[in-house]
């Protein structure tokens, strides 16, 4: 409520001020104008001085009720300007707490921002200093070659490759991809002509274009001749190669914009690859290498199986053994279940005998394959001494 909101050249009013003023200008025409009714009521009780006594009571009357009418104006008014400055105090209020946070948030934004600007300014930074770095032959052919033993490094073990190996002709690739059981090796070159290229990019006419354009198509097709002739050796070698191309975007223009050198490329048998392609030419290497390991390990795992099987017949030949001692057992038990059986039955028998002193035992019934067994001298006659088992 104290902040600035209206000036009159070199006058400064606040809000509360502006409707202090307009309070106050308000109650001077409502004062002008009771001043005025009030004129009018005296002249016209100054006419009515002459007239009739009721005349006068009525002029003061009516005198009377202007002035309550206008007292009730006032105060309607009064109230009416109250509340509308309460809520224009809560309005600025509501307003410059919304402004305090819309500020707070832009200056979160902002800081956002210089940092991005900041980060940005660092990445152009290393921009320019990579292309630095590609201007100078030496250093671009290390970052292709950094680049490609990264990818290489990441797909295969360490025995699957071979960085500068030296071939029997006495050249030395960036990279040798070895195949197993002494197969030929695959050659990767990744030493690209960038120079024409950014050439082109550099090229402010189409005559500089073109210029451009015709000397990278003459460095790319000589470059893609020295592989074939180079690198492409009978019975140590593939008979394709990979020219490895270091950005995808270079990789995209040469496949958009020159035809003839990919074409070029095909007919040396000299494969033109990004480092997508390399990575998944890297996965199909590997599959192969993992597939000729099964075929190396295939015999003994035929090994392992015979003996497996030879093992599995010997323990079911044990098997059947501890069957036939395990079914003898079981009639030997059977066996001697029998004989238990009899005894106990003998048994019996003995325990019924009836012996009566002075009387012989009656001859008991010989059992068949029993017979009465003789009677040892000098030993005294026992009653079940005749029966004996044959």
């Amino acid at each position: 409520m104290t902040s600035e909101f209206l000036r009159f050249g070199s006058a400064v009013f606040t809000l509360r001020e502006v409707l202090l003023g307009g309070a106050a200008l308000v109650l001077l025409i409502l004062w002008i104008v009771a001043l005025a009714a009030w004129r009018r009521a005296v002249r016209r009780v100054d006419e009515l001085k002459a007239g009739k006594a009721d005349e006068i009571e009525s002029g003061f009357a009516e005198l009377r009720k202007a002035q309550g009418e206008i007292t009730g104006h006032v105060r309607g008014l009064t109230e009416r300007l109250d509340g509308f400055g309460h809520r224009v105090g809560q309005s600025v209020v509501e307003t410059a707490r919304n402004t305090h946070e819309s500020l707070a948030k832009l200056g979160e934004r902002l800081a956002v921002i210089d940092k991005a600007q900041q980060n940005i300014t660092q990445l152009s930074g290393q921009v320019v200093e990579l292309q630095h770095i590609l201007a100078n032959k030496q250093t671009r052919g290390a970052f292709g070659q950094a680049r490609m033993e990264a990818i290489i490094r990441d797909g295969l073990p360490s025995t699957g490759y071979q960085f500068q190996a030296t071939l029997r002709n006495g050249t030395r690739p960036d990279c040798l991809i070895l195949f197993p059981n002494g197969g030929p090796s695959l050659v990767i070159d990744a030493k690209f002509p960038l120079e024409a290229w950014n050439a082109i990019r550099a090229a402010e006419t189409p005559e500089m274009t073109r210029v451009a354009e015709t000397q990278f198509r003459r460095d790319t097709i000589k470059h893609v001749q020295d592989i074939a002739e180079r690198y492409l050796a009978s019975g140590e070698t593939q008979d394709t190669a990979f020219m490895f191309v270091p950005s995808e975007s270079i990789f995209f223009d040469i496949h958009e914009r020159f035809e003839d050198i990919v074409q070029r490329a095909h007919r040396s048998r000299v494969v033109i690859v990004s480092p997508s392609l390399l990575m998944l030419s890297i996965q199909v290497v590997m599959s192969l290498l993992r597939d000729v390991r099964m075929r190396e390990q295939a015999h003994i795992i035929q090994q392992e199986v015979a003996k497996l099987v030879e093992d599995v017949a010997r323990l079911d030949d044990r098997v059947r053994k501890l069957q036939l001692h395990f079914n003898q057992a079981n009639k030997d038990v059977e066996d001697i279940l029998v004989s238990a059986r009899k005894v106990t039955g003998r048994g019996e028998r003995i325990r019924t005998v009836d012996v009566e002193d002075g009387e012989p035992p009656a001859q008991p019934a010989v059992a068949p394959g029993v017979q009465p067994a003789r009677r040892r001298s000098g030993s005294p006659e026992l009653p079940f001494s005749q029966f004996e088992e044959v």
